[in-house]
């Protein structure tokens, strides 16, 4: 639970101020680092911290036109109405709450799950973990911020339900990497359907048989994901952190949705996990490292170091330190710091 509410919240007021991008296509992850900073026991921190980033933020982006409650599928993925999703949003949060809305517009998101890098949903995750512990309208506010940034960015891939047998491990062990490994992700993922057999490679793996599995399997994809962050983080160490955090929005989303949603929430982290990985693995994996660190200690060093990224992956390592006593884990933000994630 986030103990410091006021603190977060207060932060949560300065970054709406600010827009989901700057410098280009780089994505604001100030509300989202403050989330898990003050969840984490450092909301001393929070201000701070916050202090820092701004320096680097965008203001806020205006709404000159308005997207309209009957035809706004022609606006999905319309980056340049980035401020227009941002009021769209604002106004149906008000009209019919953050949980109608969410439930609304979760299915109509999810195939676009690879949007701005996976930053859409990570965003929404953080927001809809802190707006369960308490409704307050700055996280009434950020739920809707969060939603416009991944309209706004929408792209779609090829959902792939997971219907094998195999282990998630096993799978993302040998998913085969892009060719071309110039440029940004969006280039990365239109390559993917030119690779042979990737859609057959992921509906191998073991999925969720019905909603009561989906938790648990998305626990289990978390892990993997981060046990394979150690061996392949030198192929991009920023990118390869969004396969294990978006999943992991994805976990923390689905308090909030609707059951009858549970399974294409599933496939479709499992979905993005892969096509992160093999966007951006490199060529030879390193050997598996454990650390002998305690979750305690790495926190610190992490929140030591501030860097965005190192930050949400810690934050999504604690809760996979639960289910792992070989220290792998923990090994993962080992890694991240190493390369400066």
């Amino acid at each position: 639970m986030v103990t410091t509410q006021g603190v977060y919240d207060e932060a949560l007021d300065r970054f709406h101020a600010t827009g989901p991008e700057f410098e280009g296509w780089l994505s604001n992850h100030g509300p989202m680092v403050v989330e898990a900073l003050a969840r984490r026991g450092s909301g001393e921190l929070v201000h701070r911290w916050t202090d820092s980033y701004l320096d680097r933020l965008d203001d806020a982006p205006v709404a000159r036109f308005r997207i309209g409650a009957q035809d706004w599928h022609h606006d999905f993925g319309n980056a340049v109405l980035l401020g227009e999703w941002r009021e769209f949003f604002r106004a149906e949060v008000a009209e019919h709450g953050w949980q109608a809305t969410v439930a609304t517009w979760w299915p109509r998101l999810l195939p676009g799950i690879a949007s701005g890098a996976t930053h859409g949903v990570i965003r929404l995750g953080h927001a809809l973990r802190a707006i369960r512990d308490e409704e307050t309208e700055p996280r009434r506010t950020e739920v809707a911020h969060a939603l416009g940034y991944w309209a706004a960015r929408w792209e779609p891939v090829t959902i792939v339900r997971p219907s094998g047998r195999r282990p998630v491990g096993e799978v993302v062990e040998g998913l085969p990497g892009i060719p071309d490994q110039r440029f940004g992700i969006r280039y990365r993922l239109r390559q993917q359907a030119d690779l042979p057999d990737l859609a057959t490679k992921l509906a191998s793996a073991a999925g969720p048989a019905g909603p009561d599995e989906v938790t648990g399997a998305l626990e289990t994809l978390v892990g993997a994901a981060v046990a394979a962050y150690s061996r392949l983080a030198h192929g991009n160490p920023t990118m390869l952190v969004h396969a294990v955090t978006a999943p992991n929005a994805v976990r923390l989303a689905l308090p909030s949705l609707p059951r009858a949603l549970w399974l294409d929430a599933y496939a479709a982290a499992w979905t993005a996990t892969a096509a992160v990985v093999s966007a951006y693995r490199p060529q030879s994996p390193r050997p598996v490292t454990s650390s002998s660190e305690t979750p305690e200690q790495m926190w610190e060093r992490v929140v030591e170091n501030g860097g965005e990224h190192i930050v949400k992956l810690a934050d999504t390592v604690l809760d996979a330190c639960r289910a792992d006593s070989t220290g792998q884990a923990v090994s993962a933000v080992d890694v991240a710091i190493s390369l400066d994630a």
